[in-house]
């Protein structure tokens, strides 16, 4: 009778090109390590599809199996389901285990043969399930657990950059979509045929720019009349109407990393009601990147918002945060929300850290200038200030279609 391992070594095929280059990966792993010193932490358990991807450039597809990565003082090793045999090593940054499905909890197992019982672990609080929970102590046995994921989520907020490189080709491939969504837009014409066009330009391009990359995750947004009331409107077949307001929302994804361009836009013509609260709201997203620079925090950064709002009687219509970071990060993993424009973030920003300026008021069905504006720019923290790398224009001089 053939012999079932609870997990293997399937290193098939040669490496391939990963997102950034092994020196890359290596200086986040120091980093990480050095952390983990600190922290007097023998390894790290990594389960969060955004810490794996960071350290080891995997990103994984759950599909009902838990992933893992194991940092310690010299090894870094992904721990991947035997449905996806070699294509985990051939994407990762370092070693594999394949585990089966002969017998549960062969994935804790595999994790065992790397970590030893008793060790300090860190893992990440914000992610382990409770049954996951449960399984490390049952298995690894800690002398000791300790929460990672503030610290990870704080080294990750300070792009490198090769990280800023790629996050500049996302913002430029945003724009592709959105050019190629203000061509499609017309009465008549349904949300999603809009979409498709959008998503079709920017996964051609992703193709043409990163041709030894991964293609998944790339989406739009594309909302119209009151679909547009909320940022993550989901696209609908709803048939576009002369007057109506329109919401753009380009999303390409490369290698796990998301940029965004958002617009607010009309069909062949505004009423003048609109028209006041659109001009308003790009004053204030105009207002919000001229704040947007090293020393400032993100409350004091949003409190200046909320009165420049306030002033123009316009601050109850706001939904949500100013901005946020950009990363490892989309609407299926990830967040670096110690990097939010919220009253309840003091962090301050530092060069090398990427955000948005995204303003966005939301007035209700039955007031003038009903629906949803919003305005979304991506910004690259300087020395001195900040650079704007989203190009698609804002305003309604473009965008009265």
């Amino acid at each position: 009778m053939t012999q079932r391992p609870e997990f293997y070594r399937f290193h098939n095929g040669d490496k391939a090109a990963l997102p950034f280059s092994p020196a890359e990966y290596d200086a986040r792993l120091s980093i990480l390590r050095g952390t983990m010193a600190q922290l007097g932490v023998t390894a790290c358990v990594f389960t969060s599809m955004h810490n794996i991807a960071y350290y080891s450039g995997f990103l994984y597809c759950t599909f009902g199996r838990p992933y893992g990565l194991v940092v310690t003082a010299s090894d870094c090793v992904t721990v991947s389901a035997g449905i996806d045999a070699g294509q985990p090593w051939r994407r990762c940054h370092g070693d594999n285990i394949t585990y089966t499905d002969w017998q549960r909890d062969n994935f804790w197992r595999a994790i065992l043969s790397v970590t030893g019982t008793g060790q300090v672990i860190g893992c990440e609080d914000d992610h382990l399930t409770l049954q996951a929970s449960g399984k490390l102590d049952a298995f690894l046995a800690p002398a000791r657990r300790v929460a990672v994921n503030e610290a990870t989520m704080r080294q990750r907020m300070h792009k490198s950059p090769a990280e800023i490189a790629l996050i500049r080709e996302g913002a430029r491939i945003a724009d592709v979509g959105g050019f190629a969504i203000k061509d499609a837009i017309r009465e008549g014409v349904r949300e999603i045929d809009v979409a498709m066009a959008g998503r079709d330009a920017m996964e051609t391009e992703i193709a043409r720019a990163f041709p030894d990359a991964e293609y998944r995750d790339t989406w739009v947004w594309f909302q119209s009349g009151p679909n547009t009331d909320g940022a993550h409107n989901p696209v609908t077949s709803r048939v576009l109407k002369r007057g109506d307001i329109l919401s753009l929302n380009t999303f390409p994804m490369i290698s796990g990393y998301y940029t965004a361009l958002e617009r607010t836009l009309f069909v062949e013509e505004v009423d003048a009601a609109s028209l006041a609260v659109w001009e308003a709201n790009v004053a204030c997203h105009d207002f919000g990147m001229s704040l947007l620079r090293p020393g400032l925090s993100c409350s004091a950064i949003t409190h200046r918002i909320n009165g420049f709002l306030e002033e123009r009687q316009l601050l109850q219509y706001r939904t949500f945060g100013y901005g946020h970071s950009f990363g490892l990060l989309s609407h299926y993993y990830g967040r670096e929300a110690g990097l939010e424009l919220r009253e309840d973030i003091d962090t301050v920003l530092e060069p090398g850290m990427v955000i948005s300026m995204e303003p966005m008021l939301t007035l209700p069905a039955g007031t003038p200038g009903a629906g949803g504006y919003r305005e979304h720019d991506i910004l690259v923290i300087t020395e001195d200030g900040a650079e704007g790398i989203t190009r698609y224009p804002y305003g309604p001089g473009f965008n009265v279609i």
